[in-house]
């Protein structure tokens, strides 16, 4: 039976009710019991110490009468070591007492009169042994013998006894009370867990209920809704790039491409003056001697000639190859990239560090050649993308750190991958080179273009290439970079190349 809107909230408020108060209710609980179980601790402690200490004087005293009885029997000063040893001890343990004791404002006149005695016992025996060291023994035995001592030590044994009952019932209600405690909170927290599991299933089950009978459609709206606007914010951004790319490649194939052509025509012109010229001489040479006196007088002469054939002809057939090497070259460069858009992908499970430790083996012994080191920290375990593409974008940049490294320091390198949101990987390879200038960060990914002294041979495609492989990736590269401190490049990839290319295909 389907549930109504006004059920639903209802129901749904009341059982957020009942979870509230369930999980305020078990954590005043437990904040008191805890609190509790403190309270119970320091009185189990407070008992220990009491007992400790009251056990320590007791055994004190017992050992200082042991060594005053043993000495006046035999009259061996050896008999007094534990005399001795128990006294220096016995004002410390009673002070450790009193100490312990303080809270209790009861124990106050006790303690009193358990130090007039301590002093009482203590005094008779100092007074006895004295009395034996002079040789009067029967003089230490009549003090003695007046018990005054021995009520003294009686009473202290009463209190003792006493303090150590009540220390050892405290000790035993303390460990009781926390038992207690303990199995309370228990009891609590499991009583608790299971009203908080009731009110979650319940609320689960009413909000699955309520939402049946619409949810399936709801998912489908939202699902085709947030997939349209996410393909055609995807399509109208990747549109956009295209169509900027068309027009930057159409104005730099033009550009690049009309420079050799005219250099061609320039010199093919001179070409044919030359030719022109030599024709003209050998027509007006009759008899083949170049100072022949038949040699019209606005006929070329022989230096002209000359010059035309041995230097002037060769010159501008020089150009027109170079010209013609350097379109070709262009053309190339065209082709490559554009049969690079149309290979099919190949996507596979990589070990992201075992690829990127390969590239890097591939530069190592250059780097290490000029005393620089590579290193790598790859945070990216595997990867789902296509093999040969994303060796050829590392081996393009790492080749290019080399290329271009600084001549006044050995090269460091190194690459670093990691997890960025999206279900993305960030792989970032840096180097201390030359640098890039600010002014040419984005046009160093143009065809054609290079950036800095053109020291190094090349076209201009390195990059060009590598940033339409990223792109053919589902990414993108930027870079990041200083002149004369060094490069970062960031390569922004999907985990899952599958995932871009299936949404390619919607």
């Amino acid at each position: 039976m389907p549930i109504s809107s006004s059920a639903f909230v209802r129901a749904t408020t009341l059982l957020l009710l009942v979870g509230f108060l369930a999980l305020a209710g078990i954590l005043g609980t437990t904040i008191w019991l805890v609190e509790r179980s403190q309270v119970y601790f320091n009185e189990v402690v407070e008992a220990r110490d009491a007992r400790t200490t009251t056990v320590d004087l007791r055994t004190a005293l017992q050992d200082a009468e042991t060594g005053q009885r043993g000495f006046i029997i035999t009259g061996e000063e050896s008999y007094l070591e534990p005399y001795q040893a128990a006294s220096d001890t016995i004002e410390a343990r009673l002070a450790d007492l009193e100490r312990v004791l303080l809270p209790y404002p009861q124990a106050a006149e006790p303690m009193a009169k358990l130090r007039e005695d301590i002093a009482l016992k203590l005094a008779e025996m100092a007074q006895t042994i004295d009395l034996m060291r002079a040789g009067q023994r029967e003089a230490a035995t009549d003090v003695v013998q007046t018990d005054a001592g021995k009520a003294a030590m009686d009473r202290s044994r009463v209190f003792f006894d006493a303090l150590i009952r009540a220390a050892d019932e405290r000790l035993t209600t303390g460990v009781a009370d926390q038992r207690a405690a303990t199995t309370a909170l228990r009891w609590v927290t499991v009583i608790g867990a299971f009203v908080i599991f009731v009110v979650v299933g319940g609320a689960a089950w009413t909000v699955v209920t309520y939402t049946r009978e619409i949810a399936a459609a709801r998912r489908e709206i939202e699902a085709a809704k947030e997939t349209l606007e996410e393909r055609v914010i995807e399509r109208t951004s990747d549109l956009g790039r295209a169509n900027e790319e068309i027009q930057r490649f159409a104005y730099i194939v033009t550009h690049d491409l009309r420079a050799p052509l005219v250099n061609i025509m320039g010199f093919t012109s001179e070409l044919e003056t030359n030719v022109a010229l030599l024709s003209a001489y050998m027509s007006s040479a009759g008899d083949g001697t170049p100072d022949s006196g038949s040699k019209s007088s606005t006929a070329p002469s022989f230096d002209e000639a000359r010059i035309a054939a041995t230097e002037d002809l060769p010159e501008a057939i020089g150009f027109i190859r170079a010209a013609t090497r350097k379109m070709d070259g262009l053309i190339n460069a065209i082709l490559k990239i554009s049969r690079e858009g149309r290979r099919q992908l190949k996507p596979e499970s990589l070990d992201l560090p075992e690829l990127i430790g390969a590239s890097a083996d591939a530069i190592h012994h250059q780097v290490a050649d000029n005393g620089g080191l590579i290193s790598a920290d790859i945070g990216v375990p595997h990867i789902v993308s296509d093999k040969l593409s994303l060796e050829q974008v590392l081996g393009n940049l790492l080749d290019n750190a080399v290329k271009y490294r600084h001549a006044e320091r050995p090269l460091e390198v190194s690459i670093t991958a990691s997890h960025v949101p999206g279900n993305r990987v960030k792989i970032a390879v840096k180097d201390n080179g030359r640098g890039i200038a600010n002014t040419d960060h984005e046009r160093v990914f143009e065809l054609f273009r290079r950036s800095g002294v053109q020291s190094q041979p090349g076209e201009g495609i390195g990059l060009a290439h590598v940033r339409t492989m990223v792109r053919s990736l589902g990414g993108d590269i930027t870079l990041a970079s200083e002149l004369g401190t060094g490069t970062t490049f960031f390569i922004d990839l999907p985990r899952d190349l599958r995932s871009h290319l299936g949404s390619q295909g919607k």
